[in-house]
């Protein structure tokens, strides 16, 4: 599914299927860019390699334990115990919440599915993590960078939406949006 040149727009472009020979793991590989209005950005951590769970897609049941399927989603501010858009904690501590996030909406009867940052293989079932490179299984994901990528597409929000960026969480984000394509597999 392509960018739709309206808004802004988190295009993910799903790669690969990595598994973790130690352990069986499987995540899903892909390259990640944000755009205004048809146009990609430039800035520091708003293109990358995003990691997601194994698949297929699936929207339903709630708990499958998979990506999300290939769509456009609208995105909220994040309002949560562990992840928020605003307010959340400055320090880089793998520990400290909340930490930064957004919320990914109309997943049907998936909930909870979030822009976060990642560590490790993979840091949860069914969120996106963006990260610098993950050439290969064996690659973990390093959490600060990966902060420093969830915070560099918020402000990159807040700027491009301007005054209608929501002032609180847990609200819908006007004209922005996850375009995610892609089904590979192992």
């Amino acid at each position: 599914m392509p960018i739709t040149g309206i808004g802004w727009e988190l295009h993910v472009i799903r790669k690969t299927e990595q598994k973790r020979s130690s352990d069986g793991k499987i995540r899903t590989v892909g390259r990640y860019q944000v755009y205004h209005d048809g146009v990609a950005q430039t800035g520091a951590g708003l293109s990358g390699t995003m990691a997601e769970t194994r698949g297929p897609g699936a929207n339903k049941p709630t708990g499958n334990k998979k990506r999300i399927e290939e769509g456009r989603y609208p995105l909220n501010t994040q309002d949560g115990d562990n992840y928020v858009t605003h307010n959340y904690k400055e320090s880089e501590s793998t520990t400290a919440t909340p930490k930064p996030g957004l919320l990914v909406a109309n997943t049907n009867q998936r909930i909870g599915i979030l822009i976060h940052p990642g560590k490790n293989f993979l840091a949860s079932v069914g969120c996106f993590n963006p990260c610098t490179s993950l050439s290969n299984e064996t690659v973990l994901i390093d959490y600060v960078p990966s902060r420093k990528r969830v915070i560099a597409m918020i402000n990159d929000l807040k700027n491009y939406s301007g005054t209608a960026f929501p002032a609180t969480n847990g609200k819908r984000i006007p004209n922005a949006f996850l375009v995610v394509e892609g089904e590979p597999a192992l």
